[in-house]
């Protein structure tokens, strides 16, 4: 069993990913952020007319999700205080605003129609259906929550911790060892959490409330997202590449180019699509992954700045949104 704080860290090398021998354990003194957490690239004006259509929101935009079981599009405008709600994914038609008293740090879904808010202090639980917002206490600075197969929520804290709660909100139980939990990813049962402070991504152990195996993820590590293959891809925005782990045994299986400052990334699970943002270039690029390396299969222009992307598995539509104001982008990928 391990302990709260232990960690044991494979490092990738190359592109055979091999695995240093030499492993190591921090403590609390030891653990400090390795580098200045990476971030989106600021863009160049668009010179490009955009691909899809463009739908005004009068406001840059912090995050696209889409909720496949209500069809909602979640719409997190940059002041971080304002939702808009897109019922059947009408992107023409007037959202639902929803406003909220604490700044949102990032937008996650759960079963049943269900938006989880990342918020200091607390967790919101926003109903796509009713739109009708209830909270749960938290502990600290929320960065990132997801809910676990058994209810419970994890709740990333930017001082490192995760606190893994009921819908009470009282911790049941409390693991240390990162510098800032600014994803976290569920696949089937294992919890992973991304660090951009150490651009690390690192084992869960709930049930022995311990770190397991990390491996560093790139040169900045900035977004992931999940698959139905149980994959986890995460975009090493500084090493302008794309991530591909497994969570049975945490390993890195492909590592490939992905353009420009790649930040936003989505997968289409009904096409098997990867698709990258680019923010160095204001593009979208799509990648089939299924030989052991990304092979590209479509390349869009997007609005400035493409900081979000979300993927409509049932239509294959893109959403992306501009960090900079230029709107809500629609890209459709399928043939009629």
């Amino acid at each position: 069993m391990g302990r709260p704080g232990a960690r044991v860290v494979a490092w990738c090398v190359g592109m055979a990913f091999l695995l240093v021998a030499g492993c190591s354990s921090n403590n609390d003194e030891e653990r400090a952020p390795t580098m200045v957490p990476a971030g989106a690239a600021q863009s160049p004006a668009q010179s490009t007319t955009p691909a899809g259509v463009v739908h005004p929101l009068g406001q840059p935009i912090e995050s696209v999700t889409i909720d496949s079981e209500t069809r909602t599009a979640v719409v997190l405008l940059a002041d971080r205080r304002e939702i808009l709600l897109f019922a059947g994914l009408d992107l023409a038609g007037a959202p639902r605003s929803i406003r909220v008293d604490e700044p949102v740090t990032q937008v996650s879904l759960a079963p049943g129609g269900t938006a989880l808010l990342a918020m200091n202090d607390q967790v919101g639980r926003l109903d796509l259906r009713s739109a009708e917002l209830s909270s749960v206490p938290a502990e600290g600075d929320v960065r990132s929550v997801a809910q676990l197969p058994d209810g419970r929520l994890a709740i990333g804290l930017g001082n490192g911790e995760i606190h893994i709660t009921g819908a009470e909100g009282i911790a049941s139980q409390v693991i240390d060892g990162l510098t800032s939990v600014d994803a976290l990813a569920v696949v089937g049962e294992s919890l992973t959490a991304l660090d951009r402070g150490q651009t690390s991504v690192t084992e869960v152990d709930v049930p022995n409330a311990s770190l397991g195996a990390a491996l560093r993820a790139g040169e900045g590590a900035t977004q992931l997202t999940t698959d139905h293959f149980g994959r986890i891809l995460v975009t090493d925005t500084a090493g302008d590449e794309l991530l591909a782990y497994t969570t049975d045994t945490l390993m890195l299986r492909q590592r490939f180019p992905a353009g420009d400052a790649p930040y936003g990334v989505a997968y289409d699970d009904d096409a098997n699509r990867a698709w990258v943002t680019s923010t160095g270039t204001n593009e979208v690029v799509g990648y089939d992954l299924s030989s052991g390396v990304g092979v590209e299969t479509a390349r869009y222009p997007t609005v400035r700045q493409p900081n979000s992307i979300a993927v409509d598995t049932v239509s294959g539509d893109l959403l992306i949104g501009s960090g900079t104001g230029d709107g809500l982008q629609q890209i459709p990928t399928r043939s009629p």
